[in-house]
C-alpha cells in the first residue's frame, strides 16, 4: 500500500528518477553479463563431455551436446535482452542530458532577463545619443584650447612680413650710411687728391655685398 501511494504521491524529481533507472539498468546489465560467463563456461563443459564420450558413451555424449545447445539458446536470449537494455541506458542517458541542457538554456535566459532588468532598446539609444553629444562636446572645447590666444586673430601676417623688411632696408642703409662716412687710409707716397672714384666704387660695393650677406646669415 505504502509503494502504491508512493507511485501517486509527491511527484519526484525528473532528473533523480532517470538516475535512478540509469542505475537500475546497469545493474541489471551487470546481473545478464554474469549470467552469460555461466554460460559461456557450461557450454564449453559440455562441449568437453560431448568429445570425451562421443565413442564410449554416445547416449552421455548426446545428452551432453543437448544440454550445450539450451545454454547456446539461452545465451543468445540473454544476448537480446542485454541489447534491449543497453539501447534503454543509451536513450536514457541522451533524454537526461537534454533535459539538463534545456534546465541550463532557462537558467541563463534567467539571467539575461535580469541582467537586462528595465533596459530596452529606446534607453539604449537615449544613452547612445547622451555619450555622442558628450564627446562632440568634448572634441569642440579641445579644439577651442588649441587655437590661438584670444586678440590674435586679427594680425595679418603679410602685414608683418612686410614691417619686417622695411626694419631690415632701414637698418642695411644704416650700415651703407656709415660705411661712405668711415675713413679711407691711403699708402705712404699717394695724395688724398689722387684716389681714383673706381676703387671707392668698387670698395663700397665689397662693402655691399658683406653687409647683405651678413644680413642673410
Amino acid at each position: 500500500m505504502s509503494g502504491f501511494m508512493s507511485y501517486f504521491g509527491a511527484r519526484r524529481d525528473p532528473k533523480q528518477s532517470a538516475r535512478d533507472a540509469i542505475v537500475t539498468l546497469r545493474q541489471q546489465l551487470q546481473m545478464i553479463e554474469k549470467k552469460e560467463d555461466h554460460l559461456q563456461k557450461k557450454i564449453e563443459e559440455e562441449l568437453k563431455k560431448a568429445k570425451a564420450n562421443a565413442v564410449s558413451n554416445k547416449a552421455l555424449a548426446t545428452a551432453a551436446l543437448k544440454r550445450k545447445k539450451a545454454s547456446e539458446l539461452e545465451l543468445d536470449r540473454l544476448a537480446g535482452t542485454r541489447l534491449q537494455l543497453e539501447m534503454q541506458v543509451n536513450t536514457l542517458e541522451s533524454a537526461n542530458l537534454n533535459a539538463e541542457t534545456l534546465a541550463a538554456m532557462k537558467k541563463a535566459a534567467s539571467a539575461l532577463q535580469t541582467i537586462h532588468g528595465n533596459l530596452n532598446i529606446d534607453k539604449v539609444d537615449a544613452t547612445m545619443s547622451t555619450v555622442n553629444e558628450q564627446r562632440e562636446l568634448a572634441n569642440e572645447i579641445a579644439t577651442s584650447l588649441a587655437n590661438p590666444i584670444y586678440g590674435m586673430e586679427g594680425i595679418d601676417e603679410d602685414e608683418l612680413k612686410q614691417e619686417l623688411e622695411e626694419l631690415e632696408q632701414d637698418s642695411l642703409n644704416e650700415r651703407l650710411s656709415g660705411a661712405e662716412h668711415a675713413p679711407v687710409h691711403l699708402p705712404e707716397g699717394v695724395k688724398e687728391g689722387s684716389r681714383q672714384p673706381v676703387a671707392v666704387e668698387d670698395d663700397e660695393e665689397a662693402q655691399l655685398k658683406e653687409l647683405q650677406a651678413a644680413l642673410a646669415m
